[in-house]
């Protein structure tokens, strides 16, 4: 273990650690079989760079190489139509498309980094819903 206490991660963040600890859910904000893909408005049929499967996202997402851990959140439409491509994009799993804000991602990652704390997830692409757990390492 490094001499840097938990707060050392937390000193660029705008919460600090007591506002992750516990379990949160994120309802709704990964890849699922209902994501929104475009029409052709022409034919009625989704183009098929946009025709994608939960197991594919979730391979995609797995193959991205770095160590932090990445799932399949969805891609907007407006994405899709400009660079044709898949429905769904890999991100962090504490990214804040998937938290909601700029200041849960930047503390959900201090904490992932910080040996002080232990981070966990779920990712349910069946509900869509996205659970992660932060503890403090001696309490785990």
């Amino acid at each position: 273990m490094t001499d840097e206490t938990a707060d050392d991660f937390f000193d660029d963040c705008e919460l600090d650690p007591e506002a992750i600890l516990g379990t949160h859910t994120f309802k709704d904000v990964l890849f699922t079989d209902e994501t929104e893909t475009p029409v052709n408005v022409l034919t009625g049929e989704t183009p098929a760079h946009s025709q994608a499967t939960v197991e594919e996202a979730k391979e995609f997402a797995a193959s991205i190489d770095t160590e932090t851990p990445q799932i399949a959140l969805p891609a907007s439409v407006e994405s899709q139509v400009e660079t044709q491509s898949k429905p769904y994009t890999a991100a962090a799993f504490f990214h804040f498309k998937a938290t909601g804000s700029l200041e849960r991602h930047r503390a959900y990652h201090a904490a992932y980094e910080s040996e002080a704390f232990t981070v966990d997830f779920v990712a349910d692409y069946e509900s869509g819903d996205l659970t992660l757990t932060v503890e403090r390492a001696d309490d785990a």
